[in-house]
């Protein structure tokens, strides 16, 4: 007996494996970071940033 374990797509509207959505989250955490110390930073901590990238790629790798 096998098992079928494709997902259905999630919000991203595409089809993707554990892989796909943890490389996308890390692509987000870095691209949010570069954003917030260029242009953020100066008015709130980028440690800020960081919980709102680890919370976003939770979410992404979750339901993405």
């Amino acid at each position: 007996m096998t098992v079928n374990k494709e997902r259905k797509p999630g919000f991203l509207r595409i089809k993707t494996n554990l892989f796909d959505r943890v490389f996308i989250s890390v692509m987000i955490f870095v691209g949010l970071h570069l954003i917030w110390m260029r242009f953020i930073e100066q008015h709130i901590p980028l440690s800020v940033a960081t919980v709102i990238s680890v919370v976003l790629g939770f979410v992404i790798i979750k339901w993405g």
